[in-house]
This record gives C-alpha cells, sequence and structure tokens, in this order.
C-alpha cells in the first residue's frame, strides 16, 4: 500500500514527529488535533490541520470527501473516546488505520512506593485520610473529576500554561499556590526540587511513557520517600482493526520509506 492522502490524529510529541517523517517521505497528509493546545504544538508543521473534535459521522465524511486512503491514529495512550471514533468511522468507510502506540515506560519493578491503579477512581481510593496534600501530574483533562472526588484534600496541578486550563483550575477552586503551570517534559532534577518544594504527601500520574517523562516523574518519588500512585493505561482495544500496530518511530519511518519507494 502506498496512500495518496495519509489522515493523522494526534497532538502529541510523537505525532508531531511522524509527521515530520511523512513530509521528509514527501507523502501528502493532513493532521487533526482536538485541542487549541494541540494546535499549537503542530504549528511547525506545513500540512493542513483540522482543529476540533470530529464525532464519527463527520469524521466518515471528512475521509471520503477528501479522498483519504489510510488513517493513522497518533493519539494519546489515554484518548480512548477519539480511538473508538476513528474506528467507527473506518468501518464506515473501509479505509485503513495505523495505530503507533507509544512504547510502555521503563519498569521499576515492585516498590512499596509505587502503586498501580486501573482508574482515576482507584487511584483516588488509594489515598489514604492522612494524606492530604495530592500533587496531580496527568493534566488538565480529568481535573474536574480528581477535584470532585478528592474534595477533602489540598489538590496541586500541574498543567499547561494557557489562560484557558488556568482559568478552568481557577474555576474549580484551585488558588494560585496549587496551580503549577509548565510545559513538559521535565527532567529528574526539576520534578525532585518541585517535590520538595510542595512536599506533597503523594504524587499521581500516568503510564505516559518516555515522550512523557514518566520515569522522571517517578524516580524523584522514590528518591524523595513519596508515594506515586499510577493510573495505567487503558487495555488496547480494537487490535483486530488496524492493519498494522506500530510501536516505535523507527518502524514509522521505515513504513514511509517503503511508501515512498513504491511510488
Amino acid at each position: 500500500m502506498s496512500p495518496a492522502h495519509v489522515l493523522v490524529f494526534g497532538g502529541t510529541s510523537d505525532a508531531v514527529t511522524l509527521c515530520r517523517m511523512l513530509e521528509q517521505a514527501r507523502i501528502r497528509y493532513t493532521l487533526s488535533v482536538a485541542t487549541p493546545t494541540g494546535l499549537a504544538a503542530v504549528q511547525s508543521l506545513t500540512a493542513p490541520v483540522i482543529q476540533g473534535r470530529l464525532d464519527a459521522d463527520t469524521m466518515r465524511r471528512w475521509i471520503c470527501e477528501h479522498q483519504v486512503d489510510c488513517v493513522i491514529d497518533a493519539a494519546h495512550p489515554y484518548a480512548q473516546q477519539l480511538r473508538e471514533t476513528i474506528v467507527a468511522a473506518s468501518l464506515k468507510t473501509g479505509c485503513p488505520v495505523i495505530r503507533y502506540e507509544r512504547p510502555m515506560p521503563v519498569e521499576f519493578g515492585t516498590h512499596p512506593l509505587l502503586i498501580k491503579v486501573n482508574s482515576i477512581a482507584d487511584a483516588c481510593d488509594q489515598i489514604t485520610p492522612t494524606q492530604q496534600k495530592v500533587l496531580l501530574t496527568t493534566g488538565s483533562k480529568d481535573l474536574a473529576r480528581f477535584c470532585q472526588q478528592l474534595s477533602d484534600k489540598t489538590v496541586y496541578a500541574r498543567v499547561l500554561p494557557t489562560a484557558a486550563v488556568v482559568a478552568e483550575c481557577e474555576s474549580l477552586g484551585l488558588n494560585y499556590a496549587q496551580i503549577i503551570a509548565m510545559k513538559g517534559p521535565f527532567p529528574a532534577a526539576m520534578n525532585h526540587a518541585l517535590y520538595e518544594m510542595i512536599q506533597p504527601d503523594v504524587v499521581i500520574t500516568k503510564e505516559s511513557g518516555q515522550a512523557g517523562g514518566f520515569a522522571e516523574k517517578v524516580q524523584p518519588c522514590l528518591a524523595l520517600g513519596i508515594p506515586c500512585i499510577v493510573i495505567r493505561r487503558p487495555p488496547q482495544r480494537f487490535v483486530s482493526h488496524y492493519i498494522e500496530t506500530l510501536h516505535d518511530l523507527d518502524a514509522c519511518e521505515a513504513l514511509f520509506c517503503s511508501w515512498q519507494q513504491k511510488e
């Protein structure tokens, strides 16, 4: 298969790298991002960008009207709703889908301070009555759910430094001391310094992988003796619907080069 028009979904750093590879291979593509933050992250790319969340019918029409013959799902590992929408649209159009799945983060083995859970609710349930200061390094997407379930705690949230995100934090009752507006990922030393400054009783994060700075978030917790609750990635669904699942960017580059050679 050597597609004439590829539709890529994703506003992550991985998606940007993948799109640059498509450009280098001279393969026509369009990128779809859900949020203004995602749009800001892809400004360096030359291809057209669709900004906003698409439902399955809108996605299906766009694929047909713009003669897309391959979809690449390079969305964030936790973007389950988008993943379901892509599969639904592809089933209606017959357009093949390739999934790029960011590599799993490095394993820390068993550690008494490292607690793995499967959901936000499970993460909140793990927090004990004596753990009053909670630092979230999970972004703003699920912040409202955390604030609701942790209403009796002092929540600190590290989020992107945009006006809309900060306003959302304030609307949820967080004050200026609880909002850490910074663009990551960060080195371990910077996270170490932040944890020392805030002195949280517990940190909550996600299995974001290397691109999300997962190890750099966890290592300082263990070094400082801070419990770290990790929300596992959602199980991989729809595997049978993908014509291929790629787990590293080198494999993506090799695939695009093979497309270029078939032109």
